[in-house]
């Protein structure tokens, strides 16, 4: 079932992902070489109980094998749900930071990738496109629009720029929970379709690869990496259906991205 928010709740939405956002941009300046993903971890969590908020992600999963981290980090290779370590950033790699919170009973998902150092060409461009398919996809994201005109704006411009959008993860409905209804794949499908309404909030999340989409998962259930071991690009918002405009619900106070005042820095 799908729930649409009311104002208050849209209000509470807000909070939190003006919360997440600042969150995103207080790391920025860890990700540089030599920084140990446990160590921007260790930093998100810190910057999450500060601001009175709660890790979405740190326990999140089955009994046996919860999630042991508030963040998910994954470099290379890796396309999501990466567990941070003692691994350190090396320069020309790129690293998806993706980070939920849960405060006065609502959430917030949010998803950066980063470019560590000089990187080359192919990676460079990969970040650039699978930030702009994201806008994409939250144009399309518009009452009387149907859930795959999302994934199809993504999936276009990712096609369009010789890239491959991921099929085996999918985008989501967020609110009271972390995942809700419906699924918001990154690609063009007819399952599950429904028209979008006023009131609906979604985690748009498009997650690309270089040239093979297909993923496994890694011996700790949790790490999904790209099949023939080229790197990938996450980026990801938490919006707001309206009866204009897609309002994006995870942004800083003044209204920015975080990545882009994090460019001016």
């Amino acid at each position: 079932m799908i729930r649409l928010k009311s104002p208050r709740e849209i209000e509470r939405m807000r909070r939190a992902g003006q919360i997440l956002a600042q969150v995103h941009k207080s790391i920025f300046e860890m990700m540089k070489p030599g920084t140990a993903t446990i160590d921007i971890d260790r930093a998100v969590e810190a910057a999450i109980l500060e601001a009175g908020a709660k890790p979405a992600f740190k326990g999140y999963g089955p009994p046996k094998n919860p999630f042991p981290a508030s963040t998910c980090i994954s470099v290379g290779k890796e396309v999501v749900h990466g567990i941070p370590s003692r691994r350190k950033l090396k320069p020309g790699e790129i690293v998806g930071i993706d980070i939920g919170l849960e405060i006065n009973s609502f959430f917030a998902d949010m998803a950066v990738s980063h470019l560590i150092g000089d990187v080359d060409d192919t990676t460079r461009k990969l970040w650039r496109v699978t930030r702009e398919s994201l806008y994409k996809g939250i144009k399309a994201a518009r009452v009387d629009n149907y859930v795959s005109d999302i994934g199809g704006a993504v999936q276009h411009w990712v096609e369009k720029n010789r890239f491959q959008v991921v099929r085996d993860l999918v985008g989501h409905g967020i609110g009271s929970k972390l995942h809700e209804e419906p699924a918001v794949p990154n690609y063009r499908t007819r399952e599950g379709n429904i028209r979008l309404r006023a009131g609906m909030t979604l985690a748009i999340e498009p997650m690309v690869a270089v040239r093979d989409w297909r993923i496994k998962t890694l011996k700790d259930d949790w790490t999904a990496v790209t099949c023939d071991g080229l790197p990938s690009a996450h980026f990801e918002h938490t919006i707001l259906i309206t009866d204009g405009d897609p309002r994006i619900l995870t942004l800083l106070d003044d209204g920015r991205d975080p990545w882009t005042v994090a460019a001016q820095l």
